[in-house]
């Protein structure tokens, strides 16, 4: 495949997404990947995005690939998601970013590779042979400084730049397809070997986690507006005798402050990459908790892939929509005394059969699967 620019929506480090899973399988001559810009006013939420301000400034690292850059991008100013002004203001600065860093790179015409709406204003500016929308979320249902008719706009016009538009979720390419006769649906994936080790290997069990208490109904994952709080708290409160285990970080915004009066309730913090079989091994029930609403019913989770490779047992809300196609191999919990029944299940567990499935699902949504799907459905649209 040609030579790929792509702008993301997630740090390449330190946390695998799908947009780091992606870029580090696609068959490419060279890679540039450049993280999301922070605005000016980030210090003033998070205050470790002091230091993102200056790092464009630095000189690109490599990826666990090779030929793959790694480049941090320059600050941006703050309301550019609701006003369209602005986000070409934005967006022309990062084109021109770009454009130095292809030059550096000796880039003419790449495949230019989008995550976010925004990037709809920067595309005009940055010479490509072909544009990829890889769409993971419903970016106007985000809470804060977001108009969503601005963000809606830029999504339909970067679909209508766009070659090939993928989507992780049904209702995201319900909306998209309208803009694109190349959308196509293709959900997240997982490592599988990384994850599966969970199932194969015995790890000892992490520090932090040797005084728990068992059973442990355990959450991997970003601790994000879209989760559903008051499911783990009815846990907490209904089943002291439980141990609720939430390894993660709260995204700026999300106080979960009133959730640590409960002693069974147990926040590990973010765990290096390398580190979380260990810990998902040590999860007597995995839990897929969202929220219902807009946010909810457009992703596509991780954390689910991840713990259908471990075989665990998983108990998950209906949300998003695509859990619901693995019934079979998971136990889905409507309400909040359901989902305390259904871990009750189970915890109870005794069926191979449904182990077995869950790790032949995870498998068949491998990143390498999801990939080459990928391929195949570029080199269909004349995309190489």
């Amino acid at each position: 495949m040609n030579k790929i620019v792509c702008l993301s929506t997630s740090c390449y480090h330190p946390f695998p997404t799908r947009k780091q899973h992606v870029m580090n399988r696609i068959s490419a001559e060279e890679i540039l990947y450049f993280d999301p810009p922070v605005t000016y006013l980030a210090p003033l939420k998070d205050k470790t995005a002091w230091k993102r301000l200056f790092k464009y400034r630095k000189p690109g690292e490599k990826g666990v690939r090779e030929n793959l850059t790694v480049y941090a991008t320059p600050p941006m100013l703050p309301f550019f998601n609701k006003n369209r002004f602005i986000n070409k203001i934005n967006q022309r600065r990062m084109a021109r970013f770009v454009r130095k860093k292809m030059k550096l790179h000796g880039f003419e015409n790449p495949i230019l590779w989008c995550y976010s709406p925004t990037s709809a204003d920067a595309a005009p500016y940055i010479p490509h042979s072909a544009l990829v929308y890889d769409c993971v979320d419903r970016h106007s249902a985000y809470k804060g400084l977001i108009n969503e008719d601005v963000v809606n706009g830029l999504e339909k016009d970067l679909c209508k730049q766009a070659n090939t538009v993928f989507s992780t979720a049904i209702g995201l390419h319900d909306t998209l397809s309208q803009y694109n006769k190349n959308a196509v649906m293709l959900p997240n994936g997982v490592n599988f070997e990384h994850f599966n080790r969970a199932a194969n290997e015995t790890f000892e069990v992490p520090a932090d986690m040797k005084e728990i208490k068992r059973p442990i109904m355990g959450f991997v994952g970003m601790l994000q507006e879209c989760i559903d709080y008051d499911k783990i708290e009815y846990i907490a409160k209904t089943r002291p005798e439980w141990s609720v285990v939430l390894v993660g970080k709260p995204l700026p915004g999300v106080n979960l402050d009133y959730l640590k009066q409960y002693e069974n309730v147990h926040f590990l913090g973010l765990k290096k990459y390398d580190e979380l079989p260990a810990y998902i091994q040590n999860f007597d029930v995995c839990l897929n908790v969202f929220r219902d609403g807009n946010l909810s019913r457009d992703v596509s989770p991780l954390k689910f892939y991840e713990y259908l490779a471990t075989g665990k047992p998983v108990v998950s809300t209906p949300q998003p929509e695509q859990v619901l196609g693995y019934a079979d191999a998971v136990y889905i919990a409507y309400g909040e005394e359901d989902f305390v029944k259904k871990c009750e299940e189970a915890l109870a567990e005794q069926d191979d059969a449904k182990y077995n499935k869950r790790i032949d699902y995870a498998r068949a949504c491998s990143w390498d699967a999801r990939v080459h799907q990928m391929e195949e459905i570029l080199k269909n649209n004349g995309v190489e």
